[in-house]
């Protein structure tokens, strides 16, 4: 997992919030308000992707934790 995308996830939330909430424009064909909303949507699906992701790497480091035994020697 790249460590930016949690990151990434944000900004497109961000800018899909600017975009959705902030800028006013009429233009025929092309709504950027609608844009704004995809972009939240996507960034929301990358967030909680990296996450779980994240969570799930986590996991797994903690399984394979490496045990050490010692061996019994004999008194000399």
């Amino acid at each position: 997992m790249r460590t930016g995308s949690i990151g990434a996830s944000i900004v497109l939330i961000a800018v899909g919030a600017v975009m959705a909430y902030a800028v006013t424009v009429e233009t025929e064909g092309f709504n950027i308000n609608t844009a704004g909303v995809i972009l939240m949507v996507v960034g929301a699906i990358g967030l909680v992707v990296s996450l779980l992701m994240m969570l799930m790497n986590n996991d797994r480091i903690d399984r394979t934790e490496t045990r050490y035994v010692e061996r019994d020697r004999p008194v000399v």
